[in-house]
């Protein structure tokens, strides 16, 4: 075979592996070897018996704060009860515990995890879509703000208001829509639910995060497609870099 005749097959056999590699990076996530179940295992097995290892369990309100195991300062507000996620019709009735309020409220546990005070304004909130989370129980992220991801917030929350509207520009390469809130009082699902008229599989396929801005909170919405997972988490960094002195990161760091 000549050199000529080679090559159209050494191309192909490098595009091949280059998709395997792409869709490696696409799913592995869902192949990895894990248990979908760890949380609600942990949460509905261990901690509603003896509280441990939880921080907090309260089934009069519906939820328990668990320390994370990817960073100092991450904590995680988990249901008591089976939902699934984002997707779950259970967020969107009358009597759900509002969890993204409980959430906001439990902040303070960052703080005490790094051993500092961490600003409400380098504080966020996440929950994954479906196709961007590993675990199937419903559960938000509590933790720091990327330091970039706060400034570029910053620059467009002026042209954010009370009603959905795509971000200027994209956020981490993600085209986010944002919406002005005064406060958690209505459930961010709720907001959600109003303004998307989705079904909850499509529900399932958005992220929410919540950041504080001057006069209330941006609600941050992204929907999974093609290649972006819409995982909300992406935003927050887990070693809080930005909002912590820097005798505190140093120690951290060790």
């Amino acid at each position: 075979m000549s050199r000529r005749r080679r090559w159209p097959l050494f191309g192909m056999g490098v595009a091949l592996c280059a998709a395997v590699v792409v869709l490696s990076l696409g799913l592995g996530w869902r192949t990895r070897g894990h248990d979908p179940d760890a949380l609600w295992k942990i949460v509905h097995g261990r901690c509603a018996s003896g509280g441990r290892p939880c921080a907090v369990y309260d089934a009069k309100d519906g939820y328990a704060l668990l320390h994370s195991i990817e960073g100092k300062g991450q904590y995680l507000l988990i249901p008591t009860a089976k939902v699934t996620g984002i997707e779950s019709p259970a967020v969107l009735t009358p009597d759900a515990p509002n969890y993204f309020a409980e959430a906001w409220a439990a902040r303070g546990l960052v703080s005490k995890a790094y051993g500092a005070a961490v600003p409400d304004r380098g504080l966020s909130l996440a929950i994954n879509s479906e196709e961007g989370r590993s675990q199937n129980q419903l559960h938000i992220h509590i933790d720091c703000l990327r330091p970039g991801v706060r400034e570029a917030l910053d620059a467009m929350a002026p042209s954010v208001g009370t009603h959905w509207s795509s971000l200027p520009q994209p956020l981490l390469g993600h085209a986010y829509r944002a919406i002005l809130l005064p406060d958690l009082h209505d459930s961010p699902f709720l907001v959600l639910a109003d303004g998307a008229s989705e079904t909850p599989a499509e529900m399932g396929l958005h992220t929410l995060v919540v950041v504080t801005v001057p006069g209330g909170f941006l609600l941050l919405d992204d929907k999974a497609q093609g290649l972006d997972r819409a995982s909300g988490e992406e935003v927050q960094d887990h070693t809080c870099r930005g909002f912590l002195p820097r005798a505190v990161q140093r120690e951290n760091s060790r």
